[in-house]
C-alpha cells in the first residue's frame, strides 16, 4: 500500500505531462476564395511586428511556416499572392491536484460498526503551473487585402530552450496541416 501511495504522484505527473504534449488546432476560411490561385507568398511584416513574443521565437515560427509553405509547392516572392501574418496569446494556468487520502477520514471504528475513524493518511496537494499558448497564422489575399484563411493552434509551451524549436515546429506543422482547406484526409 505504501508503494502505491508513493508512486501515485509520479504516475499522475506523467499523465499530466503526456496530456500536455498535444496541440489542438482549428481553421477557418473564406468559402469564396479560390485557394488553387495562390502560388506565391511573403511575410506581412506590419502584422508580425505586433506579435508579443521575442524576436527569436518570431524567427522560429516564420522559418517553420516558410518550410511548410515551400513543402506545399509555394514560392517566396516579392510580388506574392498571399501574405502571411501571425499573432500569439498566452495564459498561465495553475493546476491543483488533490487526492482523497488524508487524516480524519470515515472508516471502521467504534463498536464494530461504521463510524468516524481517525488515522494517518497522505493529503498533500500538488500544485503546478504551465503556460498555454495560442498561435494564429493568417493568410491574406495580397490583392484584395482580405483575410482568406486562419489557422489556430493551442497547446502548452515549454521553457526548455532545447525543446522550444521542436515545440514551435509541432505547432506550425499541425496548424498548416489544415491548409489549404479540403486537403485534410
Amino acid at each position: 500500500m505504501k508503494k502505491i501511495i508513493k508512486t501515485l504522484p509520479i504516475v499522475t505527473l506523467l499523465l499530466v505531462f503526456a496530456s500536455c504534449s498535444s496541440v489542438r488546432v482549428a481553421a477557418d476560411y473564406d468559402k469564396e476564395a479560390n485557394f488553387s490561385d495562390y502560388k506565391t507568398f511573403a511575410f506581412f511584416k506590419t502584422g508580425i511586428d505586433k506579435a508579443e513574443i521575442s524576436d527569436l521565437d518570431k524567427r522560429r515560427i516564420l522559418r517553420a511556416i516558410e518550410s511548410e509553405l515551400l513543402a506545399k509547392g509555394y514560392t517566396k516572392s516579392e510580388n506574392p499572392d498571399i501574405l502571411v501574418s501571425l499573432f500569439t496569446k498566452s495564459q498561465q494556468r495553475v493546476n491543483v491536484y488533490n487526492n482523497t487520502w488524508g487524516y480524519g477520514a470515515w472508516g471502521w471504528g467504534g463498536w464494530g460498526g461504521f463510524g468516524p475513524g481517525w488515522g494517518w493518511g497522505w493529503n498533500q496537494p500538488n500544485v503546478t503551473t504551465s503556460v498555454q499558448g495560442h498561435l494564429y497564422i493568417d493568410l491574406i489575399d495580397a490583392n484584395k487585402k482580405e483575410l482568406v484563411w486562419q489557422g489556430m493552434g493551442t497547446g502548452y509551451l515549454t521553457r526548455n530552450m532545447d525543446k522550444k524549436e521542436a515545440r514551435i515546429k509541432e505547432f506550425v506543422t499541425k496548424i498548416m496541416e489544415k491548409y489549404p482547406p479540403g486537403s485534410q484526409q
